[in-house]
């Protein structure tokens, strides 16, 4: 039952970027990748009102927004970060050039941010406590690409 339903979220994450992408008369990649971070937003505010103790934990809510997160760090970004896709190039994005840059850690963080993903799912729905522990290192993955590769609002 668990990969029918990675199946499903995972069908949900694509259909969701494809609708994205056709609301949108921009660049592709940016539409899809911008798709794919309001899912990860969505789902990370879903577990962050819980941790605050602004709604009330819920098992098994929590586990899926931890195993959407999961999902989606698992999608192959390469058609996402397509060169020229930045702010110094386009309108509409937030991504800074620093991304392409020699010396870049964006694929590293995307890799703790799946390893923290992979946590948080293992734990999610076993009690407040242990998701709130294992929210944690998400948070810190995506603050760490945020604090270096895109532009503030």
């Amino acid at each position: 039952m668990t990969t029918l339903k990675t199946f499903l979220a995972a069908t949900l994450a694509v259909s969701t970027l494809a609708v994205a992408a056709q609301a949108q008369d921009s660049n592709p990649a940016v539409n899809a990748r911008q798709g794919q971070f309001q899912i990860m937003a969505l789902n990370i505010g879903v577990l962050g009102q819980m941790a605050r103790g602004n709604t009330e934990y819920d098992a098994e809510a929590a586990q899926a927004a931890a195993n959407n997160l999961l999902t989606m760090s698992q999608i192959d970004q390469r058609f996402h970060w397509v060169p020229g896709t930045d702010t110094d190039n386009i309108e509409g994005t937030r991504a800074l050039p620093a991304i392409w840059a020699e010396g870049s850690q964006v694929i590293e963080i995307w890799g703790q941010f799946g390893d923290a993903a992979g946590g948080l799912a293992a734990v999610a729905g076993d009690g407040l406590e242990a998701m709130q522990a294992a929210l944690g290192p998400v948070g810190a993955a995506c603050g760490a690409c945020h604090d270096d590769y895109r532009q503030p609002q």
